[in-house]
């Protein structure tokens, strides 16, 4: 079949990309910037759309045949009113289908079984409602706390257990949930793409346990062999409840506010046969978190939801700062010859997250604290993958907007709080018959304030940045670099 994918380089349409791809699909991935997937760019049997759905106007040349479309477009965390958002996304998305010949839209929805919805939640049933009024056959999979390796919840529940022996938690972690192992929501998603059976149905997809938010931190506790008290308190505001969440997880503000006011209202499936008749295990919790955790062992995380820019403080447009401003800007060059330019390469591209960034790491680690105390992300994202990286990766508080190494060349923009743009590039040049490594640090200050900030952080940046580019160059990493579970 010839399958549409929206939301691509999601945290759920990275993993369906390649089930699809060994069922022997063609398809055609919708991406806001062709780098988010540049993996995928020889790949005979996927099409890259660059396409942005909130203005589809500039694009005209849509694929018409299409036999299925998923739309796994969420924006939780869009500074604005994220439910008109996804509202004119449906909207621009079933408008471009109408030129097509698909058959079948599939949607993965939130469950909504309660009178009262959180925001976000109210969102998706909206979304639902808009995609049912096309012409075009509708499947809808509702799915509550998806459990796997690098997704939201997974790593909220991560961070809290593995953190706080003691947790003092807000009385909404007594509410529950039924929780889905990402394995079986790719099933789901899959084993309902093409059959008429399905068309026109909405299905709650859940796992086999019910479990309050508290039961799912001591059992994940249990999976990690960790001990863990965990006490409720009726006291916690909602403001206070999103405060503890951002400071103590990886989450954005933005995000946590929304999670709280989702996590206030029982998320319970209702039974269907679904899984029975499409030959679907549902997995435990416990399994679920230990399967999540195999795949972090062995480095083998497809997707994250850190890599999201529901994780950024910048917003989508970041891949318009690709272009490091000339004029009108800061900045701060060093060179260093280098003999080594493989060892150098890999270095480069293993910085930060657990490894650091190889110089007075104590600095960084300090200047991700008073990030985070204004507001900002912080170092806590990481990265998802130890020694590759790709445009459009969340690294600490640094995203990725280019990572060639055919050109040898990195470039980071800041997501941190800033009185203006900064940009941080590795570039290997030959220069006079001798290779040299080139760190640039850019900035372009926003008034008065950017420019005293620039000034101020000056003797700081000339201390660190002298000492990193030495140990880019000269840094060994062991045989086998373990791996924090």
């Amino acid at each position: 079949m010839k399958v549409l994918i929206t939301g691509a380089n999601g945290y759920i349409g990275q993993r369906l990309i390649p089930i699809l791809l060994k069922q022997g699909h063609e398809l055609f991935c919708c991406v806001r910037n062709l780098s988010r997937l540049g993996e995928y760019q020889n790949e005979p049997n996927v099409h890259l759309i660059e396409i942005d759905l909130l203005e589809p106007s500039n694009f005209s040349d849509f694929p018409k045949e299409i036999d299925v479309a998923y739309f796994l477009v969420h924006t939780m965390s869009d500074k604005g009113d994220f439910g008109m958002t996804e509202s004119l996304i449906a909207r621009n998305f079933i408008q471009l289908l109408r030129s097509t010949n698909c058959k079948q839209i599939i949607y993965l929805s939130g469950i909504s079984n309660q009178e009262k919805l959180s925001k976000h939640l109210e969102s998706r049933k909206q979304v639902e409602q808009l995609l049912a009024e096309s012409p075009i056959a509708l499947t809808v999979l509702r799915a509550g706390i998806i459990v796997g390796s690098g997704s939201a919840s997974f790593e909220i529940i991560r961070d809290l257990v593995e953190k706080l022996p003691v947790m003092v938690a807000p009385k909404w972690l007594m509410t529950r949930s039924q929780p889905i192992a990402v394995r079986n929501v790719l099933e789901f998603l899959t084993g309902v793409s093409g059959n008429e059976l399905y068309f026109n149905k909405t299905f709650d997809i859940m796992g086999p346990d019910i479990l309050t938010y508290k039961e799912m931190l001591l059992q994940f506790a249990k999976v990690r062999g960790l001990r863990r008290l965990v006490i409720t308190v009726p006291i916690m505001t909602p403001r206070l409840s999103s405060y503890w969440l951002y400071f103590i997880t990886a989450t954005s503000y933005r995000l946590a506010v929304n999670l709280v006011n989702s996590m206030k209202i029982d998320i319970i499936g209702r039974p269907n046969g679904l899984a029975e008749e499409l030959g679907i295990k549902l997995i435990p919790y416990q399994e679920s978190v230990k399967l999540a955790f195999q795949k972090i062992e062995q480095n083998m995380i497809i997707s994250s939801w850190k890599d999201a820019f529901s994780a950024s403080n910048i917003g989508t447009d970041i891949f318009q700062r690709i272009e490091v401003p000339k004029f009108g800007v800061f900045k701060d060059i060093k060179w260093r010859k280098i003999t080594d330019t493989e060892r150098t390469i890999q270095n480069i591209w293993s910085i930060g997250g657990q490894r650091g960034w190889y110089y007075a790491n104590f600095l960084w680690k300090i200047r991700g604290y008073m990030d985070k105390l204004n507001g900002g992300v912080g170092l806590r994202r990481g990265r998802t993958h130890h020694s590759e990286i790709a445009p459009g990766d969340a690294l600490d508080f640094w995203r990725v907007l280019a990572a060639d190494k055919v050109n040898k060349r990195l470039l980071l923009f800041a997501e941190m709080k800033l009185p203006g743009e900064a940009w941080l590039e590795f570039k290997i040049i030959r220069k006079h018959e001798e290779i040299y490594l080139r760190q640039t640090a850019t900035f372009r200050p926003l008034g008065l304030w950017g420019r005293l900030y620039w000034y101020a952080v000056l003797p700081f940046h000339y201390f660190v940045f002298d000492g990193m580019i030495d140990k880019l160059i000269a840094f060994e990493p062991p045989a086998i670099e373990p791996i924090k579970p």
